[in-house]
């Protein structure tokens, strides 16, 4: 039976499991410091070739931009898993590994891309872009990731259990009703253990949200088959999170990493972007800066506290001019030698790094 959640029922739920909104400093990940000093960190590159099994030919896979990357411990090293483009702007995945989460060797090959499977339909000729990872119960890894057909984006997962050998999964809306909308941005609620971000239960289910103008939410019972939270009597989406006017956040939101979930409740960065107008003044229209939300943890879909403020904004040259200027894009954090480590995409160009202290 399909999970619906009506108004009602959120009404009802919300009386008997009320929690108190604790202060903003409480709950937030804060004080992150840009790392000036080597940023940035992932730089386009033509030295590396790759032969695409959908063209045929050689391409310069990272030629373009490298942006948007995930991040992940391994063997206690610092993983990235990043978006790459080549002068097509087809996108694939790469990876680069770092002993310190801040000096990265690039791996030759990308270890995600399109190729001549079912889901070329999908993935052709934009591409994989914006990958989010995390950890399973089992020792594997779940990825998020948008395929792009250049005309729709759609939400797509995969599995694996060595990071080099894949199996994708397709949409993951995959009835009618979804699975030609645009879709993005799959944001899983993990927990950590030690310095592993693993996907946690709650109330018997996963809960993902997802978005790249509202925020909505999808759950499952065992991570490959996924509904989208909807309202009962509409039959539509349910939002979580909205954009603000007069906020940094007025055009849109967006995920960042993984949802984290604390004693003090889920705690999601986000990103966002300002609008043309009833916007933030201080920032220049259409700016993508980050923002952190607090939502429940026994109704994943109530939103119990938000950030009036950005905590990472673009404000290096790097950050204002590029493919696309002024954009610091959050997708990647990691808990590292007992700090965070926050990667983001930098004008959709390049990969930069701010680190924090654990509170």
């Amino acid at each position: 039976m399909k999970y619906f959640i009506t108004f009602c029922s959120l009404v009802f739920m919300a009386c008997n499991f009320s929690q108190t909104s604790p202060t903003q400093q409480d709950w937030t990940f804060s004080n992150f410091v840009k790392q000036d000093s080597v940023n940035p960190i992932l730089f386009p590159d033509t030295n590396y070739r790759f032969n695409c099994p959908v063209s045929n030919k050689q391409v310069l896979w990272q030629s373009k931009n490298v942006l948007n990357p995930t991040a992940f411990i391994k063997e206690g090293k610092v993983y990235l898993l990043y978006r790459a483009q080549d002068s097509a702007m087809t996108s694939r995945l790469g990876l680069a590994i770092s002993e310190d989460g801040v000096h990265f060797t690039k791996q030759a090959n990308p270890i995600f891309y399109p190729a001549n499977d079912s889901l070329q339909k999908y993935e052709w000729h934009g591409g994989v872009e914006d990958p989010r990872m995390v950890s399973t119960e089992d020792g594997g890894y779940f990825l998020t990731y948008t395929s792009y057909d250049g005309k729709t984006a759609r939400l797509c997962f995969a599995t694996s259990k060595d990071l080099m050998k894949w199996e994708k999964h397709g949409p993951l809306l995959k009835n009618e009703k979804y699975i030609n909308a645009w879709s993005k941005s799959g944001a899983l609620v993990v927990e950590q253990k030690a310095d592993q971000m693993v996907a946690k239960k709650i109330n018997g289910k996963y809960w993902m949200y997802f978005g790249d103008t509202q925020l909505f939410m999808a759950y499952s019972e065992d991570l490959i088959h996924w509904e989208a939270l909807e309202n009962k009597e509409s039959q539509k989406l349910v939002p979580v999170l909205h954009p603000r006017a007069g906020y940094f956040d007025s055009r849109l939101v967006e995920p960042g990493p993984f949802a984290l979930y604390t004693k003090k409740g889920i705690v999601l960065i986000y990103n966002s972007s300002n609008a043309a107008n009833n916007n933030d003044p201080d920032l220049p229209i259409y700016t993508y800066a980050a923002g952190q939300a607090l939502f429940d943890t026994i109704q994943p879909f109530k939103l119990v506290d938000r950030t009036e403020h950005y905590f990472i904004h673009p404000d290096k040259p790097y950050e204002k001019s590029g493919e696309v200027n002024e954009v610091c894009f959050v997708e990647g954090l990691v808990y590292f030698k007992n700090k965070w480590f926050l990667y983001y995409g930098t004008a959709d160009s390049k990969i930069a790094v701010a680190i924090a202290n654990p509170r």
